[in-house]
């Protein structure tokens, strides 16, 4: 059975419901306007903050649109430390990734996943987001093996896997329209083996 992480402090969930609420902003703009015409004092100005938190939660309109995906990794990650000790690498990391896309995505996801893909800037983002994303996994890979990651290839390679795993069923999922993400993403999970990582592979 997976449990949960432990309950974020109020603290952090009022900076996380915050957070979400400029990036919900920022994609209904961009969806309404063109990403050109985003301006991160308007955005700021319906979520009732000043444009200076918006830039204390984001670096720019393009990394507050794109935002849903790292927020995603953080709670991929969260998921990861949650599984059982003993169980393997490989079914640890599918199995939170089951349970992180448990629910089907709706409009707002599909319609930043396609917005991604045909804007450029948003695109480049994406990138950038990716490399963070990927360091986040692998420092929790690491963890739960016992592997420093700066010193061993695997949790990375491992991180990049499972990173590469998701662009891929998330993309075949927006080209085909077959079935869910979540079966696609475990079909994408079953055609790659994550090895289990020693902790002396450093």
């Amino acid at each position: 059975m997976t449990m949960d992480s432990s309950p974020l402090g109020l603290r952090e969930r009022k900076k996380r419901a915050v957070r979400a609420n400029l990036s919900a902003i920022a994609l209904r703009h961009a969806q309404e306007r063109g990403v050109s015409q985003v301006r991160i004092e308007e955005i700021a100005a319906e979520a009732d903050v000043s444009p200076r938190t918006f830039n204390n939660y984001f670096p720019s309109k393009e990394a507050a649109i794109i935002d849903s995906a790292t927020m995603r990794a953080e709670r991929l990650c969260e998921l990861l430390a949650a599984q059982p000790a003993g169980t393997s690498l490989h079914d640890a990391l599918t199995a939170a990734l089951m349970t992180l896309f448990e629910d089907e995505p709706d409009r707002d996801w599909i319609s930043r996943a396609r917005l991604i893909r045909a804007e450029p800037s948003l695109f480049a983002e994406a990138a950038k987001a990716d490399v963070a994303i990927e360091q986040a996994v692998a420092l929790e890979i690491g963890r739960r093996t016992g592997v420093d990651g700066t010193t061993c290839l695997a949790p990375r390679l491992a991180a990049a896997t499972v990173v590469a795993a998701i662009h891929a069923a998330v993309a075949f999922w927006l080209d085909a329209d077959n079935g869910t993400l979540r079966e696609v993403i475990g079909q994408a999970m079953s055609q790659v083996r994550i090895a289990d990582i020693a902790p002396d592979a450093a």
